[in-house]
């Protein structure tokens, strides 16, 4: 039985999906040019980290999935992003189709902190297929066979798509996903202080914890713009002194907080980068 192979030629931010989605255009060619009835076609894609250079900016932003630069020989390995799934209605040889992504700004999933860290250039990413091919034999019936398990494709993801699937649907901001009983200490702070927005609750937590002049340098840099600087080690040692130092006012702020589940809540937080 001749098997199908698959190329990846494109990628596009999905204007109208509900959720943030990428498409990849992939392009699928049967061997033997025979009709195909139909493919349930399944997709895991992995990053391939170590097969792109980074700049200091994003070394830095990258030390928590990675470790320290010198221990990146080891530490760049490829990892999962996502598994994806799509039906393919049927085709005479070749056919062209979107392959849909969904993308998340979950920090705590190790993909989009990756891209998030991410400045620009490529995401060199690899699509390993599986699923089952339906062809309508001459003589009648249905026959099914697998894709091949060899069956894969190499791309480069631009940095910018990424970036305009979630610029569309979370502009100039990311989520960061806390405790219940966080988001009720930082409302009862935000109260207190008569605070209109999260953003300059967070940025008092900041300045209180003396990070103010951190804060206040990049939105003197340029608050509409997507760049952001990566802390050298110096700055990486403060923030760690500052989080501590946030964690405790939080703890102050949190007066009588309830025994209550640790239910997540998303705070949206602006992005400067």
């Amino acid at each position: 039985m001749s098997s199908v192979s698959f190329e990846v030629l494109g990628a596009r931010a999905e204007p109208h999906a509900a959720v943030p989605t990428l498409a990849l255009r992939l392009r699928l060619v049967e061997a033997d040019a025979q009709p195909v009835h139909a493919v349930a076609l399944r997709c895991q894609i992995m990053i391939e980290p170590q097969k792109r250079r980074y700049e200091p900016e994003e070394q830095a932003r990258l030390v928590e999935l990675f470790g320290e630069t010198p221990r990146w020989g080891e530490t760049l390995r490829p990892f999962l992003w996502t598994h994806v799934s799509t039906v393919v209605t049927g085709f005479d040889a070749t056919a062209e189709v979107d392959l849909p992504i969904t993308c998340t700004y979950d920090f705590e999933v190790a993909a989009a902190k990756y891209l998030h860290g991410l400045d620009g250039g490529e995401i060199p990413i690899l699509l390993l297929f599986s699923g089952t091919i339906f062809r309508a034999p001459a003589a009648g019936g249905m026959a099914a066979s697998p894709v091949a398990w060899h069956e894969e494709a190499s791309y480069r993801l631009p940095v910018q798509v990424w970036r305009d699937v979630m610029d569309r649907y979370f502009p100039n901001s990311g989520w960061l996903r806390v405790s219940r009983d966080t988001i009720d200490a930082l409302t009862r702070f935000k109260a207190r202080r008569a605070l209109p927005t999260w953003e300059e609750a967070f940025e008092q937590l900041l300045k209180e914890a003396g990070e103010e002049g951190e804060q206040e340098g990049r939105h003197r840099a340029d608050a509409s713009s997507s760049s952001w600087a990566g802390p050298s080690a110096r700055s990486r040692r403060s923030s760690r002194a500052a989080s501590s130092g946030v964690t405790t006012r939080l703890r102050m702020a949190a007066t009588a907080l309830p025994a209550s589940t640790m239910a997540r809540t998303g705070i949206p937080i602006s992005s400067r980068r």
